[in-house]
């Protein structure tokens, strides 16, 4: 597959990330709205985490198989992949934990943040849905990798299948970056949003020309157990916002439609024998 192919698929991949950027600049008065989008985005997370996990822990159990029961390959490949997992997951978390409280600090960098208009990071919201799209961008590369190896391999079906099914879920994924900022009272620019959605989707690009021209399981698992890290730490932060809220049954609801949303966005690419 020639290289401009290579990269309208990682465009198309990760270019429907903007579709659901324009729901940050919704306003409203009432709380319910805010309630239920951070829901919904709690269940969009949540599912990307069981996603991203499946995945990253495949090649582990695959080591540990061939060196446990078909004796076929050494320990070392299992304690170097599980060495990565971990990692990169511990690296994941605690890096948004230390980014977070770096930036809360810096207040002259959260005023010219601000004064930008580009990301305004001194507000709770503007830094939540950055992280947000930190943990998703990661996600996207582990993503675009699978898209350019599958290219590479010449497995054109399977790679146009994946295309099809990651641009579905990068759909709802920039609804869930953006929905901290619903209803948040100060509505994000339209340049916000464009920075968000380029930290959000275009690793997937990245990801996919990297992929074609380099197939490696560990470089695949260790930007999946970064994202993993990040998308729980973001996790934490929204169940939190969630409990302040007291939404009650609209919060359950809302979890539950982005859980729903993303379990069906998973079954198209499984439909299509993925």
């Amino acid at each position: 597959m020639n290289a401009g192919t290579v990269i309208v698929m990682g465009v198309i991949a990760g270019g429907t990330i903007f579709l659901g950027l324009p729901v940050g600049r919704l306003s409203a008065r009432a709380g319910s709205l805010r309630t239920l989008l951070n829901a919904v985005t709690i269940g969009v997370l949540l599912f990307l985490l069981w996603d991203v996990l499946v995945h990253a822990v495949e090649p582990v159990d695959a080591a540990l198989t061939a060196a446990a029961i078909e004796k076929s390959a050494s320990w070392g490949d299992f304690v170097i992949l599980t060495a990565l997992l971990f990692a990169g997951i511990s690296v994941g978390v605690l890096g948004l934990v230390a980014y977070d409280g770096w930036t809360a600090r810096r207040t002259h960098l959260r005023v010219a943040a601000e004064k930008s208009g580009v990301l305004r990071l001194g507000e709770p919201a503007s830094r939540l849905a950055f992280l947000i799209a930190v943990g998703i961008g990661l996600h996207n590369f582990a993503e675009g990798l699978a898209i350019g190896q599958s290219a590479a391999g010449g497995e054109l079906q399977l790679a146009a299948v994946l295309v099809v099914g990651f641009a579905l879920h990068n759909a709802t994924e920039g609804f869930g970056i953006t929905a901290p900022l619903a209803g948040s009272g100060d509505r994000p620019s339209w340049r916000q949003l464009a920075v968000l959605g380029l930290i959000g989707g275009g690793p997937t690009l990245a990801g996919t020309v990297l992929g074609s021209v380099v197939v490696n399981d560990p470089l695949a698992l260790t930007f999946l157990a970064l994202a993993a890290g990040s998308i729980i730490y973001v996790l934490v932060q929204l169940i939190a916002v969630a409990r302040d809220m007291r939404g009650g049954y609209l919060t359950y609801i809302g979890l539950l439609v982005g859980l729903f949303a993303g379990f069906g966005t998973d079954f198209v690419v499984t439909a299509a024998g993925v």
